[in-house]
């Protein structure tokens, strides 16, 4: 089993997971998060201390999918979410030993 976890655009995420409904999963969970990629950030300084203002709004979905359906799963994530500008994301994909 693999652990997919795709970082992309908020405002793909509801046709993403419409895409995966027929996807053959095991489990999914969607988080909200905020962070940046190779566009930096912005670093202002306050009182000696450096604060990023420049997280951008993006949302994650981890999935568990079956080792022989990990590239179907990429494919649909892929063709779904996949803009061909800078931050549109990332996959990940990690080997799971055991589920319960």
């Amino acid at each position: 089993m693999k652990q997919v976890i795709a970082i992309i655009r908020p405002y793909l995420a509801e046709r993403l997971l419409e895409n995966l409904k027929l996807a053959p999963l095991e489990a999914l969970q969607v988080t909200e998060v905020k962070g940046f990629g190779r566009q930096k950030s912005y670093l202002d300084q306050y009182l000696s201390t450096e604060y990023s203002l420049a997280f951008l709004p993006k949302v994650e979905i981890t999935l568990y999918v079956a080792d022989l359906r990990v590239e179907e799963v990429i494919k649909t994530i892929v063709d779904t979410a996949r803009s061909g500008r800078m931050g549109d994301g990332k996959i990940i994909v990690m080997d799971v030993a055991e589920g319960v």
